[in-house]
């Protein structure tokens, strides 16, 4: 894969600083020199200590990536957001894990992910995860489709610069129509799954906005908001909200009651924006909330 940049500047300048400057990264650098990549000025090989100057044409030549064979592919269907040579955006179900591990090693997001790949003949087969979700969450997951397209993502994510916004129903009416919560959270000493909030964790703030409060006929009350990660720490959203007082419904493990037949946490990745480089504009990502979690809805009335 070939992306090219045209250099303006009244100086000449570095192949190398210039590069950096449009998100390429020491590692890449490293990659493209040992895995079979190039870096062009006009057509011709040059080196990352060579100057370019005003209107050279800049391109780097990306080494082929062609997959593990520890990931066995999972040609389940996707559901499919958004896609394009560089990103694909899916709305994962609950109930499927985003990253092969211990628990299950076959049919994550990431084995469907690369089944997908090899059904559309790609030459790139690694899927990289660009922003990932638990198990139980449903929502917007988003990969990209070769190394750079994540190392401009994973800038942005390091910057907090991408958006995301979730719907989660919590137990009890919270008092404040907005509020934020600032707590930093760490690993339950002792459990290999659980987080905690804890002095020596790492920071971590969540943004949320009341969008309606309610009470059904058992005298259960309920609250759905809307929800900002500003950072992006293993079970945020439940972690903070258990820690004030109003765990997510539906999540067990955190302390949420079993209402309403619920199976996992009330909690879904409904929206994302972040800056394409590629087309030097937003994408705006949206998906709607699954059943489950729509006839919570439905019963605000």
């Amino acid at each position: 894969m070939k992306f090219s940049w045209t250099y303006q500047g009244d100086e000449d300048r570095k192949v190398r600083s210039f590069l950096q400057g449009h998100g390429v990264s020491h590692r890449m650098f490293s990659q493209m020199k040992h895995n079979g990549g190039a870096i062009l000025v006009n057509d011709k090989q040059v080196y990352t200590s060579d100057y370019i100057k005003d209107g050279d044409l800049v391109t780097i030549v990306m080494p082929v990536e062609e997959g593990n064979d520890l990931v066995v592919p999972d040609f389940t269907p996707l559901d499919v957001i958004y896609e394009d040579d560089h990103f694909l955006a899916v709305d994962k179900p609950y109930g499927v894990t985003t990253v092969p591990g211990h628990a299950d090693r076959l049919h994550t997001l990431v084995n469907q992910v690369k089944g997908h790949l090899l059904d559309e003949g790609a030459e790139d087969l690694v899927p990289h995860v660009v922003t990932r979700l638990d198990r139980d969450t449903s929502g917007i997951v988003l990969l990209a489709k070769h190394r750079f397209a994540h190392a401009v993502l994973d800038q942005q994510l390091q910057d907090h610069s991408v958006e995301k916004f979730y719907t989660a129903y919590v137990s009890g009416h919270l008092p404040e129509d907005h509020g934020i919560i600032e707590e930093p959270i760490g690993r339950l000493p002792g459990d290999f799954i659980k987080r905690t909030v804890t002095p020596d964790g790492k920071a971590s703030k969540t943004e949320y906005w009341v969008e309606h409060r309610y009470t059904n006929d058992e005298n259960q009350p309920m609250t759905r908001v809307k929800v900002q990660l500003h950072t992006g720490r293993t079970h945020q959203i439940r972690v903070h909200f258990a820690h004030i007082g109003f765990p997510l419904v539906g999540d067990d493990l955190y302390g949420g009651p079993l209402w309403y037949g619920l199976k996992r946490q009330a909690l879904h990745a409904y929206q994302m924006t972040f800056y394409d480089p590629f087309i030097e504009d937003y994408r705006h990502l949206q998906t709607d909330l699954p059943e489950d979690l729509q006839a919570l809805k439905d019963i605000e009335g």
